[in-house]
């Protein structure tokens, strides 16, 4: 199957971007017309977000060309977090929202701005990167927004948290790239495309670059739920 590169902020960049972010706020909007349609949406975004990896698989497979390890191997962080926002979504359990939460809105949204994707539409991988990213970013918002989720208490305390499973993430990440020679969390070298990463600096200075950036939107984050003091 012939397949169209990506380009990365052109026409069918941004309409599938104005198309993903409706459908969330449409998502958005059922969640909070009351408990019907809360569960409903609940029940959609899970169901995207803990199928996104099979059908990534079969969207790969499709163009009927061999695929690289790291679109096999669900290692990449929005891979991990696509499965933890599922489970968010079901359980309710504070660390998973917590992840969801941070990393949907600091990394996965900055993914749909810079996709690392090389296919273009209509190949169903991209369809499949967008469908994922944009699952992941909505349930960052439907926690909130919908279900009541709120971080914990000191204000600094979510962040903290999540800032220590990022670098466990990061660590991960990097023992795999060096067995395995893949990419993941693009802890070896910066994406194809064009990305924040570029303007970071050298590997693995970015690495200490992108922690930083990662510690301070986590705080920001956090900052619309402050708890003012009696």
């Amino acid at each position: 199957m012939t397949v169209s590169p990506f380009k990365p902020f052109g026409m069918e960049h941004l309409v599938t971007v104005g198309i993903g972010g409706t459908v969330v706020i449409a998502l958005l909007i059922m969640g909070r017309s009351g408990d019907r349609g809360r569960r409903g949406a609940a029940a959609l975004l899970a169901f995207a977000n803990l199928s996104a990896y099979p059908l990534s698989q079969a969207a790969w497979m499709s163009l009927g060309q061999p695929v690289a390890i790291d679109n096999l191997l669900p290692f990449h962080l929005c891979d991990i977090a696509a499965f933890l926002a599922g489970f968010a979504l079901l359980t309710r359990q504070a660390t998973l929202c917590a992840l969801t939460y941070f990393w949907g809105l600091a990394a996965t949204f900055q993914a749909l701005l810079t996709p690392a994707i090389g296919v273009g539409f209509p190949a169903w991988p991209f369809v499949m990167f967008f469908v994922q990213h944009f699952a992941i970013v909505a349930t960052a918002l439907h926690l909130p927004w919908v279900e009541g989720w709120r971080p914990k208490d000191p204000l600094w305390r979510s962040p903290v948290e999540v800032m220590g499973w990022s670098v466990i993430y990061l660590i991960f990440a990097m023992t795999v790239n060096r067995v395995l020679g893949t990419n993941f969390g693009f802890a070896t070298r910066p994406p194809d495309n064009p990305s924040l990463i570029d303007h970071l600096g050298p590997w693995p200075w970015y690495l200490f670059s992108l922690l930083g950036i990662a510690a301070l939107l986590f705080l920001l984050l956090a900052l619309p739920y402050a708890r003012k003091k009696p």
